[in-house]
């Protein structure tokens, strides 16, 4: 049971990330990491809404009728998005103002959607809580890793403060729509790349560990 649910937290860190291996929530990626903080800031803020509306939804899946369980999960999760709206606004209003319409528009993000109807609407209450915490440190390491990129690179700094005299030769292209798809594309093919690499290995481990087991038994 605990390696399951150790299982369930990490899946989304690397096995199923949700940016570079299921490609969902490309709008916000693209658009917010223009910076490092504006990335952890996003991601934050889904994680908190994935982890809410996963543990709310999975407690109410019961007593949801099935015909209307999609408009219930939008109204759920849209409440815990007016939570962070309104946080945000008042404490961190640099950054509210810097996420700008992509702060509400979590409530449609489909990382947030595809976990509550997959995931915490068959599962229990805390598989759910783990999967939400999974799922969304997977989105914020991704998110932040391409702004600190994309930041370092377009405006040679590193969240916000600059890095010696980089920012002379820097390269504006990355801070614009072209860079973020590029360094997106990059890091996506190298994040599969290393997780093929990885797989393989387990494999021929596996296959090794079997063949000396065998070996043992003759």
């Amino acid at each position: 049971m605990k390696s399951k649910r150790l299982n369930t937290l990490t899946n989304g860190v690397v096995k199923s990330n949700p940016t570079f291996r299921l490609v969902l929530g490309t709008c916000p990626t693209l658009a917010v990491t223009t910076q490092a903080l504006n990335g952890l800031a996003m991601g934050a803020a889904v994680t908190f809404v994935l982890l809410c509306s996963n543990v709310m939804i999975s407690l109410l899946k019961k007593l949801i009728p099935d015909r209307v369980r999609i408009p219930a999960y939008v109204v759920i999760i849209a409440t815990f998005v007016t939570v962070v709206q309104m946080v945000m606004r008042k404490w961190m209003s640099p950054l509210y103002e810097a996420l700008g319409v992509f702060l509400p528009l979590i409530v449609v993000n489909c990382i947030i959607l595809a976990r509550a109807e997959a995931f915490a609407s068959c599962n229990p209450v805390l598989d759910s809580a783990l999967d939400g915490l999974g799922m969304g440190f997977g989105f914020t390491l991704s998110l932040t890793f391409i702004g600190m990129v994309r930041e370092f690179l377009g405006s040679g700094s590193f969240f916000g403060i600059p890095v010696g005299s980089l920012g002379n030769v820097s390269m504006s292209i990355f801070i614009m729509p072209a860079g973020g798809f590029l360094v997106y594309g990059t890091l996506m093919a190298l994040v599969n790349y290393l997780t093929r690499l990885a797989e393989e290995r387990k494999i021929r481990m596996g296959s090794h560990h079997e063949k000396g087991e065998k070996e043992a038994k003759q």
